[in-house]
């Protein structure tokens, strides 16, 4: 066929782009689009030919091109409609094969470079050219281009012409699905141009979801135009593909691709595994060429993907047609995953095909590790499914690590059911990964949840360490817990060497529990005036603490605090504020299902408020603290430093707006007149002269409503702003 075909059938959008990078490649002799069905091709080449002053000679290649004579005969036509060629020897070209490549090929050729008149021939539908005796008349033609003239060749796959060479020699244009897919903008253009209301659209998302493949962007535009939803544009898009794709190939590859669809990733080991056959390798390459929607995920052509609309198709195919296989497939690409070590991977198909077992034992495996990279969404997503899998029961270790997660992510409905699990659950036999019995996981889960007081969770820790292995992740887990439950009983000696344990190992081998053990640490250097020691193990947390880390995960909410109290001392209100800030963001992931963290956290965030003379926030905050206490009382000293806290914000009345009118220098200065430097001594270390040292003292004592500075002291202390 000789003709151009027409874009009426929907609106074409000005492909402005793609246009300036043909022009700008106009002297390269080959442009190739080569693109899957509906990727607007045959529309580019059309503007192209309305928008370069070149004439374009238009062959669109049937299966009749496939005799040399048919197809040189068309090209030949196609070139002199255009003056592109001003003899050329149309009378011969009706002979038998041989002659026509031997002796009349060269004769085109001659004509063709002895042209003056630069010239586009398009060569669409190129894929239908199947020939090798076609396709070696066409790559001696591009030999024939004189300068300024191009081959313009469009089809669905590559045909094997000498690609390589072209590339090699820079004598080709490639443009692709990638190049091809409409952008943001040239999809708002195309709903325009259909009468959609683009301001009722969410067209970043429609791309996203389309991948800006044209045809089925105009589809969604029909549909929203017609107010008949994505139900109807999806059911046009599968019309269009099994009419366009899947009618035309053999059954045998639609089989291959329907199975295939249920991987997310191809590749040829997977797929030999998943649908029982040899040679996918080869197979998807050869795929990927067609372009049959099939597309490389790396350089070396090892792993693919089928866009995501088209899989979506295969997959109901495979629904309607064998429902139950789609399982088993998943359930083999899950073995060939496990077996090549990728965990993640074998999980989801796992859970995909049904199967608990397997989910479960890797989930145990790989849940430690995501979790301190912050992988806590797709943790998440997983112990939903067991929750929703079915009324099995769960293994220990899984009811466990579901406790944690759920506490630590601040769902303590979902802890609390993990935790009964947990309880339900048999011993068994020391788990592979941790080396431990279901009793070291329940101990270890009875340290974290500590429903039966401080005495108990000491006792639940010291079992549990005496049940892991030296070698196991959870050992910093167990050593912070014991150190708190020793914090909790009032004994900093001994908290403190187990804190410094969790922390020496926990900062190689976790983000949170060195984090924890370490603002821990620092909270008992400053009940013991060690506030240098406690400044230094602050920072210590935060640097190993990432910042992503630090500003989603509840258990940063003690060291903001700490860091709050530390930036106070220092003098630094904003600081101080800022550390706070962050911490209350956190804070409502807090709740019963951690008690002792709970209480400690929310009592440093209070005293805090306190400091900053925010007397009702501090209520509020240590409300919060009481409720906790209520469910859970036996919680060692923090009770009663909770009652000295709520006997401190009672004093904290009309002094609370003098306290908070003091500035950061007279706050700096407030530090030291606690301690035991003259006037003289304090300003040689702020570096101020004893005059002013002495002023900015008298307008403490007016704002606070005192005559000397031991009674400003004893205000401070009063009001949280100097240590007692």
């Amino acid at each position: 066929m000789l003709t151009t075909p027409s874009t009426t059938e929907r609106p074409a959008v000005p492909r402005v782009g793609l246009l300036d990078h043909l022009e700008a490649t106009s002297d390269t002799p080959v442009a190739a689009i080569i693109a899957p069905p509906g990727y607007g091709k045959t529309t580019v080449l059309t503007q192209w030919a309305e928008h370069d002053p070149r004439p374009f000679g238009w062959l669109t290649i049937d299966q009749r091109h496939n005799d040399p004579a048919v197809l040189l005969r068309s090209v030949a036509v196609a070139l002199q409609l255009v003056d592109a060629v001003a003899h050329p020897p149309l009378s011969a070209l009706g002979s038998p094969a041989p002659p026509v490549l031997e002796t009349l090929l060269p004769q085109l050729g001659a004509a063709l470079s002895a042209s003056h008149r630069p010239a586009v021939l398009v060569l669409d539908d190129v894929h239908l050219l199947q020939s090798w005796d076609c396709l070696e008349a066409v790559a001696s033609l591009i030999d024939f281009l004189p300068p300024g003239s191009q081959f313009a060749i469009a089809g669905r796959g590559e045909p094997p012409l000498p690609f390589a060479r072209l590339r090699a020699e820079g004598r080709v244009v490639e443009l692709g699905p990638g190049d091809l897919a409409m952008d943001r903008q040239e999809a708002g253009s195309l709903l325009e141009g259909t009468q959609v209301d683009v301001s009722q659209v969410d067209v970043p998302e429609l791309v996203r979801r389309t991948e800006g493949w044209p045809v089925a962007l105009h589809f969604a535009a029909r549909s929203l135009r017609s107010g008949s939803g994505r139900r109807v544009a999806d059911r046009f898009l599968a019309d269009y593909l099994q009419f366009t794709v899947l009618s035309s190939l053999p059954a045998w590859l639609v089989s291959f691709l329907t199975r295939a669809a249920v991987l997310d990733q191809l590749s040829g080991p997977l797929c030999d595994a998943v649908l029982q056959r040899t040679g996918s390798a080869n197979l998807l390459e050869t795929l990927e060429r067609s372009s049959l929607l099939v597309t490389p995920l790396d350089r070396r052509r090892q792993w693919y993907r089928l866009h995501p609309l088209f899989r979506k198709l295969l997959r109901a195919r495979l629904a309607r047609r064998q429902p139950a296989l789609a399982g088993e497939l998943a359930g083999r690409a899950a073995e060939w995953y496990e077996r090549n070590h990728l965990p993640e991977r074998a999980i989801e198909y796992a859970m995909a095909a049904g199967d608990r077992d397997r989910a479960g034992r890797l989930v145990v495996e790989v849940a430690l590790p995501m979790y301190q990279a912050g992988r806590t969404a797709t943790l998440r997503r997983w112990f939903d499914w067991f929750e929703t899998s079915g009324p099995a029961g769960h293994p220990v270790e899984l009811a466990v690590l579901g406790a944690w997660l759920s506490a630590l992510a601040g769902r303590p409905a979902a802890a609390e059911r993990w935790a009964d699990a947990a309880a339900r659950g048999p011993s068994g036999e020391p788990s592979p990964d941790s080396g431990s019995t279901g009793d070291g996981w329940r101990a270890l889960l009875g340290a974290g949840l500590c429903r039966d007081g401080a005495e108990r969770m000491r006792t639940d820790a010291e079992t549990t360490l005496a049940l892991l292995p030296a070698t196991s992740r959870w050992r910093p887990t167990a050593q912070l817990l014991l150190g708190i439950a020793h914090l909790l009983a009032g004994d900093l000696d001994a908290a403190d060497r187990a804190l410094a344990d969790a922390a020496e190992v926990g900062e190689g081998a976790g983000v949170d529990t060195a984090t924890v053990a370490l603002a821990e640490r620092a909270l008992v250097a400053i009940s013991r005036g060690a506030w240098q020691e406690a400044e230094t193990l602050a920072e210590r947390a935060r640097s190993t603490s990432r910042g992503v880390w630090l500003e989603r995960h509840l258990t940063s909410v003690l060291l903001h605090a700490v860091s709050a109290r530390l930036a106070l001392r220092r003098g630094e209100i904003p600081a101080a504020r800022e550390h706070l800030a962050r911490a209350e963001r956190l804070r409502p992931q807090l709740s019963h299902v951690l008690p002792h963290y709970a209480v400690q956290a929310q009592l440093e965030v209070a005293r805090g408020h306190r400091a900053l003379a925010d007397a009702a926030t501090a209520r509020a905050v240590l409300r919060d603290a009481d409720d906790v206490l209520r469910r859970r009382p036996g919680l060692g000293v923090l009770g009663r430093q909770a009652d000295e806290l709520r006997t401190q914000l009672d004093l904290l009345r009309g002094d609370a707006i003098g306290a908070l009118s003091l500035t950061a220098a007279e706050i700096r200065l407030f530090r030291l007149l606690g301690s035991h430097y003259s006037f003289r001594e304090i300003g040689g270390q702020l570096d101020l002269s004893q005059h002013t040292v002495k002023s900015q003292a008298m307008s403490i004592y007016r704002k606070l409503g005192v005559s000397s500075r031991s009674q400003a002291i004893q205000r401070g202390r009063d009001l949280g702003l100097l240590e007692g």
